[in-house]
């Protein structure tokens, strides 16, 4: 009884516990189902590099509004982490250069110029936030932003949730057959873009993928079937911000770190525990993920 009462008296005295908490539950809601296609595409390193891509817009959004602007910050995030998606195809397409190499070399110029420009009009205080957020000050807004973008996110989903599976298991087939292949690669893009912005103000743009990537690795250990996956993602998402929050109040440490750690201590008891996890079926024998139930 009184571990239970432990778990739940912080939520229960404290606002803005209870706000961080409902923003780290929604933001897994999306942030989840759109890492596990990021895995299945074997994007998680250009999720990880379009973190860094997004912050420089992040940057000049939050000294224009003079904060922790969570609209500022989306929309200047919105606007270079989706040019730098748009130059790399461009350039991929146009050069002997693979995506993931275009990225890179993007995402590395973004990040070095993001973090110039914080440090020339802000302070290093100014740029910690940025870099890697400030859960505990989320205020109602941001909620209702975070909580937008979740259901955009998940609308968008539903809507060409075929095309997107298809694409991930026969992109070859999906090209052949509607010829829209690429429109809905730049969709997909889109959507991890906006949930990256969704996560600026609870994990900052370093640590943002992390939601998206752990949760969706977890999920993937412990299911076969995409559906399932995608709910376990998303349930692990919710956990680990849970288990996050909590580590960050009692042991007085960085509520963001806390959430992305809490996350990898579910990746590590699965790569123990789980179905598919190091001690399953003598060997590195690997299975196929089904797009069914």
């Amino acid at each position: 009884m009184t571990t239970a009462m432990g778990l739940i008296d912080p939520f229960i005295h404290y606002g803005f516990m209870r706000r961080a908490l409902v923003a780290t539950f929604v933001l897994g809601c999306s942030a989840g189902p759109v890492g596990v296609l990021l895995l299945l595409r074997r994007m998680t390193l250009v999720g990880d590099a379009m973190s860094h891509a997004v912050l420089p817009g992040a940057a000049t959004g939050f000294l224009i509004a003079g904060g922790l602007s969570l609209p500022a910050m989306g929309l200047g995030g919105l606007i270079a982490g989706l040019g730098v998606s748009v130059l790399s195809g461009l350039v991929s397409r146009k050069t002997v250069l693979r995506e993931d190499a275009s990225f890179a070399s993007f995402y590395l110029t973004s990040l070095a110029f993001g973090v110039l420009i914080v440090s020339l009009k802000g302070s290093n205080i100014d740029l910690l936030h940025v870099l890697f957020g400030t859960i505990l000050s989320v205020d109602q807004n941001a909620i209702t932003l975070v909580g937008l973008i979740s259901s955009v996110s998940l609308i968008i989903l539903a809507l060409i949730y075929r095309p997107l599976v298809t694409e991930c298991f026969d992109p070859g087939f999906l090209r052949a057959v509607s010829g829209k292949g690429q429109h809905y690669h730049l969709l997909f893009l889109f959507l991890v873009v906006i949930n990256l912005v969704a996560g600026f103000q609870t994990l900052g743009t370093l640590m943002a993928v992390g939601m998206m990537t752990l949760p969706a690795i977890v999920a993937r250990l412990w299911t076969r079937t995409l559906p399932r996956m995608m709910m376990t993602a998303a349930f692990v998402a919710a956990l680990s911000g849970l288990s996050g929050l909590l580590f960050s109040f009692y042991l007085a440490v960085a509520s963001g770190p806390a959430i992305i750690l809490s996350a990898s201590m579910f990746y590590g008891l699965s790569l123990v525990f789980a179905p598919q996890g190091i001690f399953a079926g003598k060997g590195l024998r690997k299975r196929k993920v089904s797009p069914h139930p």
